[in-house]
């Protein structure tokens, strides 16, 4: 006869089904909160439409001179403006649910075209800033703090500090004036056809210079804090080599804040750098964002806010997920 058959533990399956309803009701609360972020975000947006006077006025003009009285009171209709306000909110949520976002005052193009046109501008720029920001930021960072002291510590904090210093247009200015104007090797400007890697460059290092060293700063100090632990310190003593407890068991419980820190980066770039573009006539989403302030082009501003605010959340909800990952210690309630 074989071994008697034991049962489950009742303990472990009840811990498991708890486990799992926790996970759910966290994951559902979290949802929960992006929704309500985004349809305040759409409220304030509406409301910024409406504090500004009648909205017909973006499209004629603050005068309304040149439309007849018929025409005025047709837009309003279009509008929706013979309605109550709140009505009024909701037709035009209901609009940017079905992705009618209006057309540009300026072009009198759709606003999702006038946007797409600009989007893989950024995102492509966003992208190669990101890595180079990470690349450099994160690396050093480690090494600093194993290094903690030494004349390498030193060197690596100066650059740091050089990079939290300068200001990205003087940055921007002096890599033209260095690269393009004395040297020549990297042109001046513009995105150039197709993927030219030797326009992404002084961009790149522009827009990517400030996080790299914000990256270097916080995993020097998330480094140091992780590797004075007790765990840590018991690894070692258990004999485990050097490079497994950096790399290993102290890099990532450190990893948390440059994770955190890494995503609003990359979010904020893609929302467009209005310096960086600016300097160096970069068809993005920040020369947009300014060029439709000026224009007054409302439509526009308002759907760049909303995409603004989408990303946000939809971030700050992706970091949640995956700190469950990374650190096993954080719990769902």
């Amino acid at each position: 006869m074989g071994p008697p058959h034991t049962p489950p533990d009742r303990s472990y399956i009840y811990f498991a089904i708890v486990q799992v309803g926790a996970l759910r009701r966290f994951v559902l609360r979290r949802l929960l909160f992006a929704v309500i972020a985004i349809l305040g975000a759409t409220i304030i947006v509406f409301s910024l439409s409406r504090m500004g006077g009648d909205p017909r006025y973006f499209f004629a003009g603050q005068s309304g001179y040149g439309i007849s009285e018929e025409r005025w009171d047709s837009l309003g209709v279009e509008m929706g403006l013979d309605k109550p306000v709140p009505v009024q909110y909701f037709l035009w949520l209901g609009d940017i649910l079905r992705g009618d976002f209006g057309n540009s005052i300026t072009t009198q193009a759709p606003v999702i075209d006038v946007i797409g046109q600009r989007v893989g501008a950024t995102g492509k720029l966003a992208l190669v800033a990101w890595v180079f920001g990470t690349a450099i930021g994160v690396p050093l960072g480690i090494l600093s703090a194993v290094k903690r002291g030494s004349s390498v510590d030193y060197v690596i904090r100066i650059f740091a500090l050089f990079g939290q210093g300068f200001p990205t247009f003087f940055l921007g200015i002096v890599l033209i004036l260095i690269f393009s104007v004395h040297f020549r090797i990297f042109p001046v400007g513009t995105i150039g056809e197709g993927f030219s890697f030797k326009h992404y460059v002084l961009p790149a290092i522009t827009l990517g210079w400030l996080p790299a060293a914000a990256y270097l700063r916080l995993t020097r100090s998330a480094m140091l804090e992780v590797l004075e632990t007790e765990y840590v310190k018991l690894a070692r003593a258990k004999g485990v080599t050097r490079t497994v407890v950096i790399w290993k068991h102290a890099l990532r419980n450190a990893l948390i804040v440059p994770l955190t820190l890494s995503a609003f980066v990359l979010v904020g770039f893609i929302n467009g750098a209005v310096v960086a573009e600016t300097i160096f006539s970069w068809p993005g989403l920040g020369r947009l964002a300014i060029a439709t302030i000026q224009d007054n082009d409302f439509p526009v501003i308002s759907v760049l806010v909303l995409f603004t605010s989408v990303l946000y959340v939809g971030v700050v909800f992706l970091l949640d997920m995956l700190y469950l990952v990374m650190d096993p210690r954080i719990r769902y309630t």
